[in-house]
């Protein structure tokens, strides 16, 4: 198939990467001048993953639309709006678009298929979520992750066209909990990542068991189905964000409890912020949530609040 990836980040650059390997005919996107798409077009690696030469590299957006049959699409989750709006002036029709990306909008607590629909509602679109990391997947670790989509052809395309001995692909039936869970499980990571930096990391079972059941109760609220929070999209994810090294959101929330600087994207932090205002407007309480926002956003000492949330709480577990 002619798949174009839009976004050259470390994961749109492994998608691109893995894409190609199993087959298919690769459009790279990055922005012109973008540091990441220049050193690809100058090394063709990332120093993660080197490209084939068949794998095209290219700045025009009109012509990675033009060229695919599928776009797959990987960026920054709150730059995708400014996406949608560039992708809107080009012609979608025929085209199918598949989102790789866990967050929600932070102004709205939109999710990405709602924000999606908004520009291009006849266009089918489906996400690609669950667990994994370029740097496991590189050394031939394989792991499982999920498709959904309101269409079900769409779904049983990509899972034909895209599974491999690497990824085994599961149909999600849920996309509005799968999207909350593959967004919300970022800001678990960031709890998980505070417990490391406090040296608290033994109450990771703690922070998974009472973590999935407060997504599970928001994802009911929702409208969607509360086992979602316990598939591949959220609880399945956690050893890939609550416990790995290369976990940007664990990466980050260790750093920040410790007073250093992170660089990298954590999209758990925008997403804190989403996820409240989902809580407020679906009337579910979310403590986990509102504890990372408290030290995140309102700089309290992340000590107290979380000793408050896992320590000194008498109430009945279910």
């Amino acid at each position: 198939m002619r798949i174009s990836v839009i976004g050259c980040g470390r994961w749109g650059t492994f998608l691109a990467w893995y894409l190609s390997r199993i087959g298919h005919e690769i459009t790279l996107y990055g922005r012109q001048g973008s540091q990441k798409f220049l050193q690809l077009a100058e090394t063709r690696t990332n120093g993660l993953v080197t490209l084939k030469p068949e794998v095209s590299l290219t700045s025009d957006l009109g012509n990675a639309v033009k060229t695919a049959e599928i776009l797959v699409i990987s960026i920054g989750v709150q730059s995708f709006r400014g996406l949608m709006c560039e992708l809107a002036k080009h012609d979608l029709s025929g085209k199918r678009v598949v989102l790789c990306m866990k967050g929600l909008e932070s102004g709205s607590g939109k999710r990405l298929t709602e924000i999606f629909e908004e520009y291009s509602p006849e266009t089918p679109v489906a996400i690609w979520v669950g667990p994994g990391h370029v740097q496991d997947f590189t050394k031939g670790i394989p792991n499982c992750m999920v498709i959904d989509s309101k269409s079900e052809e769409l779904k049983t395309e990509l899972v034909n066209a895209f599974s491999s001995n690497l990824i085994r692909f599961y149909y999600g039936h849920d996309l509005l909990g799968n999207e909350i869970g593959a967004a919300s499980k970022n800001v678990i990571g960031i709890a998980a990542g505070m417990l490391d930096g406090l040296n608290k990391a033994a109450l990771k079972g703690a922070l998974m068991s009472r973590g999935t059941r407060e997504i599970a109760r928001l994802i009911k609220a929702m409208g969607g189905n509360e086992i979602s929070a316990y598939g591949l999209a959220h609880l399945g994810d956690y050893e890939a964000t609550v416990f790995s090294p290369y976990s940007h959101n664990r990466k980050f929330g260790e750093l920040m409890v410790r007073g250093e600087p992170y660089d990298e994207l954590a999209e758990g932090v925008a997403t804190t912020s989403a996820l409240l205002l989902l809580g407020k407007r679906y009337n579910v309480e979310l403590p986990i949530t509102n504890a990372v926002n408290a030290v995140v956003n309102e700089k309290k000492d992340p000590e107290q609040v979380l000793s408050a949330l896992f320590l000194r709480s008498l109430k009945m577990e279910f």
